[in-house]
């Protein structure tokens, strides 16, 4: 070394010309890490793509600059007269639920819709596309004695419809102009219970289906002029009319649903992509352990020669860390050129234009991951550099020993485990499911050591009873080995089958929960808009129709809670569910039948005092609400301060009647209401149930659970594929790492081999050793992805979905084949060689 040479540059010197001979043993750290970051980048690239889209097109998918809702009513004239004084235009829309019938009697057809009644200015933004194409006017348009209407192609397919025929909704009659092919403000409805239907309002009346106390919503948009301050008219709106019950969006959050539920899926893939990073780090660190493994004679001949241990360990680090550059940007490369290469032809699946273009963010969150994930998984092996000796020049002292690294190590370790975790839960939209994420891949790969340190141990001691039988004990003695296979093979097979049994036993229980279970409790029918002047006949007239068990009623009327102790809700109690819009409430002079108070007392029969209002125990539990706080509820415009005198329990899961409040009758006196009900009836008796009730009452709508059922099952299913897909990464980078495992192994099999030929072993008994160790390996790394599955499950089912859980055995025996498949296959490929390798040449060579 010249007296001018810093140890940075003669590590780069020496680092250069070490790896002139290529990167031939980094080739599982290579795709292991490309894998993980290319995974995590396409996710994040795809959200940020999707998001920037509903940001663009907010407008559009809102149909208007901002929109201004009603539960119950139209706008008053004072609400009116603001938004024509803020508005260069303004479009009414009603927007409800009704049945659509096609023929009479008991051969008529009936289906749910949503209905869209709108105005001649609708809509604001954008066109309406219809098959056959036409302009809209013309489609709603009056033509041989009926008004027009548009219906989603969905519905007309299923009601028989073709264009030219007639159906009705209620009592009116409407002539089938078109079938919609998209609606400006359509694109992102969110989950409907029915197909759309658009009609002129005008073409309503007298079809008694917006009677006083109907369920409907009446939304008003506005088209502002070119820089209108948005921020200055929705709090002028707010501070007017939010007590009256008016609900503001605009265009900079035209879908919030959609932007809330992009946004979270996102968060959840990427945490997944992780898990996928976590099985390459296992990979990564034992593709590191394995290169320097190889090293040992030049790290002893630069030590022999005087390099100190601190540079010998900067040439690696610089080695290791330019590596881990280069696969970091082929990863981010990756990731983000396979979403912009398929944007196009998925660009027809999708109900908004996406532009999916390179983006800063998701390129910098994959690469910090990666970054992170190689300085955690090689700092161990990087640090053993360390205790190589010069005498391993002149003897076969192979790897060093393992020894405590140090408590600086430690400290170091456990920082980065820290940042990584931070910039995780800063990163996702819900910081309690990243810290349960990265929690279950912790639990997960402190199983799997665990498991893997148990094997060895195990296999160890079994080694010594396996007298007799020289395959077997071949095999165990190898599984105990000096050698890391076993851990790499258990770790990063495990984590991966650990992901998928997690999402096996997840999906295989809500699809029990809605398929099974819910049907055993759920009822048949819900109906709504049942009239006060209806409801005695409707409930006698059902609960004596054959195969009808039972008929349940409720007074029903939705409101928004504003208040909580006389302050802003949403200042007391964040963005909870009960306070997103508006919710149904009721009222009862008696506790409906089965109800159970946990806390408190109800009102007395015929109490007409202030207002008192019952609460959902655990949703007052959430929103900090307890006996004797006061809860402002708007309704129809109307504020109704009530005090909470009771606590009682609702299940939500069996899909019946169910209120988060209810109040004394006395406090809703005069308020337009209709009535709901549930009816439980027999499956062969509910087309005739149906029928009955539609027939007699028109307006009324029917909503079959069952439909409902198969529409949240698409929905689970759809999410359950993209988890899907996000953890068969994590088992393909599983997949690389057993490969790899088994490729380091490979010049100790045939070594092994030679001298088991040497002392007479059969092919058969040396490759059955292969292939039981193998098998071990496997089974180990399955039974752990069992059980880590089943924990997952549990959890997710009990705490977070609250229902029941149940071990599905068939994906967990899967789980048990595909691992020891694996191991199986990378196996016997890699052993095949050995077998095949003559013993005095492998002997010879070793000498």
């Amino acid at each position: 070394m010249t007296p001018t040479a810093t140890p940075l540059r003669v590590a780069l010197s020496i680092a250069r010309r070490d790896l002139r001979g290529g990167l031939r043993g980094f080739a599982v750290f290579v795709v292991c890490l490309v894998l993980g970051v290319a995974a995590i980048a396409a996710v994040g690239t795809v959200r940020s793509a999707v998001s920037d889209s509903l940001a663009r097109e907010g407008a559009a998918l809102l149909g208007g600059d901002a929109q201004m809702s009603f539960t119950y009513r139209m706008a008053t004239p004072e609400e009116r007269a603001f938004m024509a004084g803020h508005a260069d235009a303004v479009s009414e829309i009603i927007d409800f639920r009704s049945m659509a019938v096609v023929g009479e009697g008991d051969a008529a057809e009936r289906a749910l819709t949503q209905v869209k009644a709108v105005d001649n200015a609708y809509p604001l933004i954008g066109a309406v596309e219809l098959d056959p194409a036409m302009p809209l006017d013309e489609a709603l348009a009056v033509a041989d004695g009926a008004p027009g209407a548009v219906m989603d192609a969905v519905l007309a397919d299923r009601l028989g419809l073709a264009v030219g025929d007639r159906f009705r909704l209620g009592l009116a009659e409407f002539r089938l102009a078109a079938r919609i092919e998209r609606a400006p403000d359509g694109a992102m409805r969110g989950f409907l219970l029915g197909p759309q239907t658009i009609v002129r309002s005008a073409a309503l009346d007298g079809a008694g289906l917006l009677e006083p106390g109907s369920v409907y919503d009446s939304r008003y948009r506005l088209r502002l002029s070119a820089g209108a301050n948005l921020d200055q008219i929705e709090q002028t709106a707010e501070q007017a009319f939010r007590d009256k019950g008016m609900r503001w969006q605009d265009a900079r959050r035209g879908a919030p649903g959609a932007e809330r539920f992009v946004d979270r899926m996102g968060s959840f893939l990427v945490l997944v992509g992780l898990a996928g990073l976590a099985v390459g780090g296992v990979g990564i660190a034992s593709a590191v352990r394995s290169y320097l493994d190889g090293k040992t004679r030049t790290i002893a001949a630069l030590k022999a020669v005087g390099a100190e241990s601190r540079t010998i360990l900067l040439v690696y680090v610089l080695q290791v860390g330019g590596v881990a550059l280069i696969a970091i940007a082929l990863g981010v490369a990756a990731g983000i050129a396979l979403p912009v290469v398929a944007a196009p032809l998925a660009a027809g699946l999708l109900p908004i234009p996406v532009m999916v273009e390179p983006a800063f963010g998701p390129a910098f969150e994959a690469a910090i991951y990666g970054l992170l994930t190689v300085a955690i998984f090689t700092l161990w092996p990087l640090l053993r550099v360390r205790e190589v000796r010069a005498a391993a020049l002149f003897r076969n002292l192979g790897g060093a020993r393992r020894r405590w690294p140090g408590w600086g190590a430690a400290f170091l370790l456990a920082g980065l485990l820290i940042l990584f975790v931070l910039i995780a839960v800063a990163l996702a939209a819900v910081p309690q499911l990243a810290l349960g994420t990265l929690g279950g891949i912790a639990a997960a790969l402190a199983l799997l050591a665990g498991a893997a340190w148990v094997l060895r141990r195990l296999a160890r001691a079994l080694s010594h009873r396996a007298a007799g039988r020289p395959g077997l004990r071949l095999a165990l003695a190898a599984v105990a080995g000096p050698r890391e296979e076993a851990s790499a093979v258990v770790l990063a097979l495990g984590l991966g089958l650990s992901v998928l049994a997690a999402v096996g036993q997840i999906d295989a229980n809500l699809r029990a929960a809605i398929d099974r279970d819910l049907p055993e409790v759920a009822p048949s029918f819900f109906f709504i808009d049942i009239q006060q002047d209806q409801i005695d006949e409707f409930r006698a007239r059902l609960a004596g129709s054959e195969g009808v068990h039972k008929v349940d009623t409720a007074p029903m009327l939705r409101g928004v809670v504003t208040r909580i102790n006389g302050r802003d809700a949403r200042e007391v109690a964040g963005d909870h569910w009960v306070l997103r819009g508006d919710r149904g409430l009721t009222y009862a002079d008696q506790p409906p039948a089965e109800t159970k108070i946990v806390a408190g007392s109800w009102w007395p029969e015929g109490y007409a005092g202030p207002p008192e209002m019952s609460f959902a125990a655990e949703e007052a539990a959430e929103l900090g609400l307890k006996l004797g706080d006061s809860v402002t509820v708007n309704v129809l415009g109307r504020e109704i301060e009530a005090r909470i005198t009771s606590l009682r329990e609702v299940d939500f899961s069996t899909a019946g009647i169910g209120f988060v409040m209810m109040l004394n009758p006395a406090a809703l006196a005069g308020a337009p209401h209709s009535f709901i009900s549930t009816v439980y009836a027999d499956r062969a008796a509910e087309a005739r149930v149906l029928r009955d009730a539609a027939g007699a009452w028109p307006n009324i709508t029917a909503i079959p659970v069952r439909e409902v059922v198969d529409r949240v099952s698409e929905v689970l299913r759809a999410i359950a594929q993209a988890t899907a897909i996000a953890a068969g990464i994590t088992l393909l980078t599983g997949a690389v790492v057993l490969i790899g495992a088994a490729a380091a192994g490979q010049r100790a099999r045939t070594y092994e081999a030679a001298i088991l030929k040497t002392l007479g072993a059969t092919r058969g008994t040396i490759l059955a050793s292969f292939a039981l160790r193998s098998a071990l390996m496997g089974a180990a790394a399955g039974g752990v992805a069992i059980g880590f599955g089943a924990a997952a499950g549990f959890a997710v089912m009990h705490f977070v979905m609250d229902v029941s859980y149940r071990f599905e055995p068939v994906s967990a025996l899967a789980i048990v084949a595909g691992g020891v498949a694996a191991t199986l296959l990378a196996g016997l490929i890699f052993a095949l060689p050995a077998l095949g390798a003559r013993p005095a040449r492998v002997l010879r060579a070793t000498e």
